[in-house]
Order: C-alpha cells, then sequence, then structure tokens
C-alpha cells in the first residue's frame, strides 16, 4: 500500500513549464502539496532529494508487450516490461492491442486487459490497432472510445498482415472528428516497400542491412504526407508513430507551419543508431531490425533539432523486444524473416538525459515535457499523469544527475539477451521511483509488485485537439 503521507524535502522541482526549490506531499496516491518548507511533521516517511530533480514519472506512449508477430512473441510480457520501465523512471505506458481481421476490437482489448491484468507493475493504457473496419468497425471504435481507448493505430505498411487502405484510414479519421479519439499511423509507403523488398530478395541480398535499403526514407514521408493530407480532409488530428528520417519530419513541420494539427514522435534508436548498425559483421545487425529502420547518421541532428523547436512532441520507444539467439534468427538467410523490433522501454531517460540535456540539444524543462507532460496531454491523460500539482497522481521519478551508468543487457531487466545501446555511458539516472505514492524503486532495488498497475482510462479530445 502506498505510504499515507510521505514528504520529498531539499529537491528541485521539474516540470514542463518551471524549476523550483520545493518540497513535495504525497497523501495516499496523489500529490497535496508542493511548496518550499512544509513541515516534516506532516509526513509519516520522509525523502531526502538534496542535490536531486523531483520530475513526474516518464510516461513511454509506444510500446508492444506480449506481442505476437511473424511465428514469436515479444520477449518481454507486462510482468518484465514493466518492471524494467520502472527502473528505468517509467510510470506509466500505453500499449497496443491489435485486432485480429474479422474480429471485433471489443475482443483485443478484453485479450490485452488479461495479458495485463496481475502482471502489469505501472499504470497502463491500450491505444486499438486497426486492421477491419467492416461491418460495425465505426460503431467499434466508439465503444473502444467509452471504454477509455481513445486512440487508434493503422498501418501503411505490411500488406496482407496489418496494412489497411486509404479509403479505411479516412474513414477511421473521420469517426475520430465525431469520437474525439486521435489517429497514429505507421506511415510508409508498403506497396511500394513490397515491390523493392521482391526485387532485393531476388538478387540475393538478404542480410539485415537491406532491411533499410529496401524501405527508403522517402517512402516515409511520402505516406506522412499522405496521413497528414487525410487528416486534413476529414477534419481531425493525426498522430505520426516512430518518425525517423529528415524527409519525414520536413513534411509534418510545413503541415504545423501551416497550423494542422499534426504531431509526432521519435525514439531513442532513431537519435543515437544509424544504418551502420545494421551493416555490423555477420547477422549482428539484425539486432537492430525494426521499422521504420535505422537511416543514415546525418538523418540525426535534424531529429534532435525537430526535438528542440516543438517539431516533434514526443520521445517513446517502440519497445518491442526479440531475443537475438532464439527470435531474431529466424531470419539468418532473409531479412523479411527477422522479427521486427528492438528493446529500449528501460533506457529512454537515461539516453534523452544524457544525450539531450547534457548533450546540450534539450532544455530541462523541454526533457519533462517530451518524456513525460506532452504523452499525458496528447492522449487524455492530463493532468493526472505527467505532472507535479496538487491533486496529479504522485508518479515521481527522483533523478540523480550525477550518477553514471553504463546500459548493458549484463544488468539490465528487460527479458531479452542484448541491448541496442549496449555500452553507452550516461549520466543521470533514477535513484528513487514513486507510482501513485508507492516507492516501487529505490537506489537499484525494486520494490514493486506485479499486478500493481491499472488501467488507464483515457479522455478522448486530448491535447491533439486543442
Amino acid at each position: 500500500m502506498p505510504e499515507t503521507r510521505c514528504l520529498i524535502r531539499n529537491g528541485t522541482v521539474v516540470t514542463a513549464a518551471a524549476t523550483i526549490k520545493a518540497d513535495v506531499l504525497i497523501e495516499g496516491e496523489q500529490i497535496k502539496e508542493v511548496r518550499v518548507g512544509i513541515p516534516e511533521a506532516a509526513a509519516t516517511r520522509i525523502i531526502d532529494a538534496t542535490g536531486m530533480y523531483v520530475m513526474p514519472g516518464g510516461i513511454d506512449a509506444h510500446t508492444h508487450l506480449d506481442m505476437p508477430f511473424g511465428g514469436t512473441t515479444s520477449a518481454d510480457d507486462f510482468e518484465t516490461g514493466t518492471k524494467a520501465a520502472a527502473f528505468g523512471g517509467t510510470t506509466s505506458i500505453v500499449d497496443f492491442a491489435i485486432q485480429s481481421r474479422g474480429t471485433k476490437m471489443r475482443d483485443a482489448l478484453d485479450i490485452w486487459w488479461k495479458k495485463a491484468e496481475g502482471r502489469a507493475a505501472i499504470d497502463y493504457g491500450l491505444h486499438m490497432i486497426v486492421t477491419d473496419l467492416g461491418g460495425a468497425g465505426l460503431e467499434d471504435m466508439d465503444d473502444m472510445v467509452r471504454e477509455g481507448v481513445a486512440s487508434f493505430k493503422l498501418f501503411m505498411a505490411y500488406p496482407n498482415v496489418l496494412m489497411v487502405d486509404d479509403g479505411t484510414i479516412f474513414k477511421a479519421l473521420s469517426q475520430t472528428a465525431k469520437n474525439g479519439a486521435l489517429i497514429c499511423m505507421h506511415a510508409e509507403n508498403g506497396s511500394v516497400i513490397d515491390v523493392i523488398v521482391a526485387r532485393a530478395l531476388a538478387e540475393g541480398k538478404t542480410a539485415p542491412v537491406y532491411h533499410a535499403l529496401t524501405r527508403p526514407p522517402r517512402a516515409e514521408a511520402e505516406a506522412v504526407h499522405r496521413a497528414i493530407a487525410m487528416s486534413e480532409i476529414a477534419g481531425a488530428p493525426v498522430y505520426i508513430v516512430h518518425l525517423s528520417s529528415e524527409d519525414a519530419l520536413n513534411e509534418v513541420r510545413e503541415a504545423r507551419d501551416r497550423g494542422v494539427p499534426a504531431f509526432a514522435e521519435t525514439c531513442p534508436q532513431y537519435l543515437l543508431l544509424s544504418i551502420d548498425d545494421l551493416a555490423r559483421p555477420g547477422f549482428e545487425g539484425a539486432k537492430y531490425v525494426f521499422t521504420p529502420p535505422l537511416r543514415p547518421k546525418e538523418h540525426q541532428p535534424k531529429l534532435w533539432d525537430g526535438l528542440k523547436h516543438d517539431h516533434l512532441q514526443v520521445v517513446s520507444t517502440d519497445h518491442c523486444p526479440f531475443c537475438f539467439k532464439d527470435q531474431k534468427v529466424l531470419g539468418k538467410d532473409d531479412f523479411t524473416k527477422i522479427p521486427n523490433g528492438g528493446p529500449g522501454i528501460e533506457n529512454r531517460l537515461q539516453l534523452i538525459y544524457h544525450y539531450g540535456v547534457n548533450g546540450g540539444h534539450l532544455s530541462l524543462n523541454r526533457f519533462v515535457e517530451l518524456t513525460s507532460t506532452t504523452p499525458a496531454r496528447i492522449f487524455g491523460m492530463y493532468p493526472k499523469k505527467g505532472e507535479i500539482a496538487p491533486d496529479s497522481d504522485a508518479d515521481i521519478v527522483i533523478w540523480d544527475p550525477n550518477e553514471r551508468y553504463t546500459i548493458s543487457a549484463d544488468t539490465h531487466h528487460m527479458r531479452v539477451d542484448y541491448s541496442m545501446f549496449e555500452g553507452f555511458e550516461v549520466q543521470g539516472n533514477a535513484r528513487t521511483v514513486i507510482s501513485r505514492g508507492e516507492v516501487i524503486v529505490d537506489k537499484g532495488e525494486f520494490l514493486g509488485k506485479a499486478g500493481r498497475g491499472q488501467y488507464l482510462k483515457r479522455a478522448a479530445r486530448g491535447g491533439a485537439w486543442k
């Protein structure tokens, strides 16, 4: 159970809007007071945060736990994935339920609730991946909104598996114009990519690097352009997931400059890794096969600039881990059979703090905005989540800006046998992590428990509509 009254003293409170010296009093599961000089007598437990930042817990709005893909299942379930997230300072996630073709969205929602029940260690919301709007599909969307599933994801890639046509996308966008949900788009021109992939295989090009070489940046940019155009016609906002390239970023920026409600996220892998990792010797590049693929290094500074200037609004992970030894090897002789995805849920805050804040790309407040407050706003969780203020949930990370940490598969808590960021040395790490008033991580020790995480019923007409 949460501490009755917990006082965090002597820390520097950092929100998206301000950096102030203040104490934070937690009562039960919520923040009661934020001010200087709260008396110790007001609390039954005191946490000394001298020299620390006191920030809202991280929100990862894009994860894939216990997800079936290509004949296997992502290696982290809701127990191991949310525990790893907590170690990294993330206190809420939004995962993806997948509607199977020919079924109702309600069936998928029930399946994913069962996956999380008794396992989630932190709070979780769900997006719905739409694969079939036949029959009562549009009414299904309204039903999902009533259940707190306030966002839907559609794919412009993976023909015959997840991809839907433009008519379906437009119908979904038009429905959200009425019900206030948000459409998230995986934007790549899947039909063109399939032709390029077939040519590569016919020429015997089977190595992991061809995963990137068959999915060019222009195929991403074209799809982003098309998704935004359809959203404009429908009169609804749109959110581009895991944007990876300068080409795609230019489309989002141009639309936002015209006042279009277009939003986009990127991920640490696109900011810090490149196509060179896919080209590693032997089959090592398979560790870096995810979609969209890694790009040439020159795209990285453009993405950092996009984060700084609000052309990109969120950093999520697209955490979808597959073990190298017994899952990635499914594509040993054919890059198209390598399970798509990589592990990152634990390291997002460390990487973005070190390379963003310490690296001079982001202010401390912008860091909080990108990793917590804006995802809370856009996805209908604010101000319950993503804020340090009275009546907000007491989801708090006490951050040590001086702790040095080396990322490694030997010490991470994700259930996967490699790290995409193996050997990366970072400065800045979560010391204490509090979820709804309960200390769940402290100085490298997990104190939470599986099943304590609650389902987040998210509100429609969130920040993307404002």
